[in-house]
């Protein structure tokens, strides 16, 4: 019993110690005051579309991220897309033609070159919904969500994501979250990026 305490503990200790040194060495790079721009491919997930069938469709935007460290732990940004491929679901098209965001957030170093965050912030979205055969019966639900999308073109968006130092100070980004909610169909839409950020 007490060999294999002896070949075993040993190999279940030493995971757990280099995951915590490698915690306890996570980045401590100065970060306050620091500012940042990225560019990101971004895929916009809308879900629920329609009152009855509740379909969902794709579609890619392209985004430029401009932002600032206000502290070491909290960043601000600005953030700008265009649609490039428009989301398809049987008769109905949704196109993005561009957004706006605002965010803050909070971000925390997890190893020496990783860091999570999570923001959320303000977005103004325009874009389009056109409907082909729109007396065809299966297209009655999509009726509503003809014309303008969204209704609004404000909404409140969020963001999770992580990001690693592969060069110094240049990042490779992954994240998701949603870009909006649109009042009038209730069919949310959510983005998923991933990209490059350089820190200067």
């Amino acid at each position: 019993m007490n060999k294999v305490l002896r070949h075993t503990l040993p190999a279940v200790l030493l995971p757990i110690a280099l995951v915590s040194a490698d915690l306890a060495t996570a980045s401590d790079k100065a970060r306050e005051d620091r500012h940042y721009v990225g560019l990101y491919a971004t895929v916009l997930n809308h879900r629920s579309v329609g009152d009855i069938t509740n379909e969902a469709a794709w579609g890619q935007t392209g985004t430029l991220v401009v932002g600032s460290h206000i502290t070491d732990r909290f960043h601000a940004e600005v953030r700008a897309g265009g649609g490039y491929k428009d989301a398809k679901t049987g008769d109905l098209t949704l196109s993005i033609d561009y957004f706006a965001s605002w965010y803050i957030g909070l971000h925390y170093p997890v190893t020496s070159y990783a860091n999570v965050y999570a923001q959320a912030g303000f977005s103004h979205i325009s874009g389009d919904a056109e409907l082909v055969n729109p007396d065809a019966d299966e297209n009655r639900q999509f009726r509503d969500i003809e014309g303008d999308f969204p209704d609004s073109s404000f909404s409140v968006s969020w963001l999770a994501g992580v990001d690693f130092e592969v060069i110094d100070n240049g990042y490779l980004v992954f994240e998701g979250g949603r870009l909006f909610k649109d009042t009038g169909s209730g069919a949310n839409t959510f983005q998923f990026s991933g990209g490059v950020r350089y820190e200067f």
